[in-house]
C-alpha cells in the first residue's frame, strides 16, 4: 500500500506571535517553527499502516527551503522519502494547497492521503475536503479514537484498511460516527487519534541520506491564481484586568449589563 501524507511547516503555537507594524502580516523574526501536530498525527497512522500492511510512505509538503528541516523530521518519524513543493505561505490559500496535492496525487498515485485535520498557522481545515473533491474521492476527514491517543493501544483502531477500503471513526456532537469509504480515499488526522512517536537518534541520522525530491509548482503544472486573499491582520482586544465584585447580585448584573453573557 502506498499512502501520501502531508508535513507542513508551521509557527510553533506556543509562541508568542507579533503582527508587522503595517498589519500586512507576522513578523516572523525570532518565531520558531515546527511541524504541524496535526500532521504529526497523520504520519504517525501513515506508520501504523504501513506496519500492517507493509509498502510506501510519502511525506509531501509545500514551503521555501526552510521546510526541509520539518520534512527531515517527517522522514526521521519513518516516512520513506519526501517531496518538497517550492510555495510560500503568503502565497497560498487552502483551494491551491488542495490544488497541489491532487498535482502530486496524479503523480505518485497512492491508495491513501493522509492530511493533518488542519495546520495551527491558518486553521481553516478546509485543504483535505477540497483536494477530495478535485480528485472526485470519497473522504474520511477528522479521523480520531473516542478515547483518546491511549484508547489506540488496544481494542479497535481509529482508522483501518481492508478489502480495499478504510474505516474511520470520527467524534461528533452525538457520540462516534464510523464513515466507511472505498479506496484510494483522503482521510484527515485529528490529535485524539494516536500518540506520534519522537523521532530517534538512529532513524535522524538516516533521515539524511532519505530521499527529498524538491519541484516547483510550475513542474506539477498548477494554476497558482489565489481565490482567497489576506487584506490585512488585527490584534486581538487586550483583556481587561479582572474586579472584586460584593455580592452575586452584583456579579449577575455584570455578566447581564457588561459582559452580556447571560
Amino acid at each position: 500500500m502506498k499512502i501520501m501524507v502531508t508535513a507542513k511547516r508551521v509557527t510553533d503555537p506556543d509562541a508568542r506571535i507579533r503582527l508587522k507594524s503595517d498589519l500586512s502580516g507576522i513578523d516572523s523574526e525570532g518565531v520558531e517553527y515546527k511541524l504541524n501536530p496535526f500532521c504529526e498525527n497523520a504520519i504517525e497512522e501513515a506508520l501504523r499502516l504501513k506496519a500492517k500492511h507493509d509498502g510506501e510512505i510519502v511525506a509531501v509538503s509545500i514551503g521555501g527551503a526552510e521546510a526541509t528541516t520539518e520534512m527531515r523530521r517527517a522522514l526521521a518519524m519513518g516516512c520513506d522519502r519526501g517531496i518538497l513543493v517550492d510555495g510560500a505561505d503568503d502565497a497560498l490559500d487552502a483551494d491551491l494547497v488542495a490544488r497541489t496535492i491532487a498535482k502530486l496525487y496524479e503523480k505518485e498515485q497512492p491508495d491513501l492521503i493522509i492530511f493533518g485535520k488542519q495546520a495551527v498557522d491558518g486553521d481553516s481545515n478546509q485543504a483535505a475536503q477540497l483536494c477530495a473533491e478535485y480528485l472526485g474521492l470519497g473522504q474520511a476527514t477528522f479521523a480520531a479514537h473516542p478515547n483518546g491517543s491511549a484508547g489506540m493501544t488496544g481494542g479497535e483502531p481509529g482508522l483501518a484498511v481492508a478489502d480495499g477500503k478504510v474505516t474511520a471513526m470520527r467524534e461528533v456532537d452525538g457520540g462516534v460516527e464510523v464513515v466507511e469509504v472505498a479506496m484510494p480515499a483522503v482521510v484527515s488526522a485529528d490529535l485524539r487519534l494516536n500518540e506520534p512517536r519522537l523521532p530517534t537518534l538512529p532513524n535522524i541520522m538516516k533521515a539524511k541520506r532519505k530521499p527529498l525530491e524538491q519541484l516547483s509548482m510550475a513542474d506539477l503544472g498548477v494554476d497558482v491564481a489565489l481565490k482567497v486573499k489576506t487584506i490585512a491582520f488585527s490584534n486581538p482586544p487586550e483583556r481587561k484586568a479582572g474586579v472584586r465584585v460584593a455580592d452575586v447580585d452584583e456579579l449577575l448584573n455584570k455578566l447581564v449589563n457588561e459582559a452580556k453573557v447571560l
